[in-house]
């Protein structure tokens, strides 16, 4: 098993990792397949390999709406204590590998490995950021720009520069109509920054996506990197 894979757990100590392998369990994960669901335990802590996944805040079903994303940089719920509940539901969007821990294993690795409590606290910092630009793209930007901010985030996850992904998907994520996800992708799609196909979206000209989602895309990128530098092996800074 590579730890490598993902990068939150890239970041482990060598002890710290070696404590905690044997209790992650690589899955695969189907596009679209459900982890969980609003309301319900949190029975499992997924860190991505090659797959990425939404959280999708559901208030009823026509108004599901995707606010946060994750992937092989991340983790799924930051669980703090057995018994904790999701409000929210988590389900992947690009398929592929994951590691699975139990939530009673994860917690108790939380209380015992120290670099793995430290990540996780940073990861709920930066992941709460995120949710908040996320709310501030979907109320204050043109669907254009929201997609292209969608797309630059979902190729930041992928292992590729190609998306199998289809517009009723990305309109449910978005909690648009399919017709408008159409029209906007053609809109992207005119100026070359991606190409479309039947069931996939290529990634052309990365330069020209980041002009056309403007502002929503780029300042949260840069603070996650920001708040998640952090090399475990370096004893902390003492201010006076």
């Amino acid at each position: 098993m590579n730890k490598s894979a993902n990068q939150l757990l890239q970041k482990l100590t060598d002890e710290d990792w070696t404590k905690i392998k044997p209790f992650l369990k690589t899955v695969e994960l189907q596009s679209r397949e459900v982890l969980m669901e609003p309301d319900t335990e949190i029975r499992h802590v997924w860190f991505p390999l090659n797959c990425a996944c939404s959280m999708i805040a559901v208030p009823d079903e026509s108004n599901a709406i995707e606010v946060g994303m994750f992937g092989p940089e991340g983790m799924s719920n930051m669980v703090v204590r057995v018994g904790d509940r999701t409000f929210m539901r988590t389900q992947a969007f690009i398929a592929g590998q994951a590691l699975r821990i139990d939530t009673i294993d994860f917690v108790a690795a939380l209380a015992t490995l120290p670099s793995l409590n430290e990540l996780t606290l940073r990861y709920k910092e930066a992941f709460a950021n995120q949710l908040a630009y996320g709310s501030a793209a979907n109320g204050a930007f043109t669907i254009e720009q929201r997609l292209a901010r969608w797309l630059l985030m979902a190729f930041d996850r992928a292992s590729q520069e190609r998306l199998p992904i289809v517009h009723d998907l990305i309109a449910s994520v978005l909690s648009v109509r399919r017709s408008g996800v159409t029209t906007a992708l053609h809109v992207i799609e005119g100026t070359g920054a991606v190409k479309a196909t039947r069931g996939l979206i290529t990634l052309r000209d990365r330069d020209k996506l980041e002009d056309i989602a403007g502002a929503c895309y780029g300042y949260c990128e840069r603070t996650f990197e920001f708040i998640m530098t952090y090399d475990p092996t370096q004893p902390r800074t003492q201010h006076k």
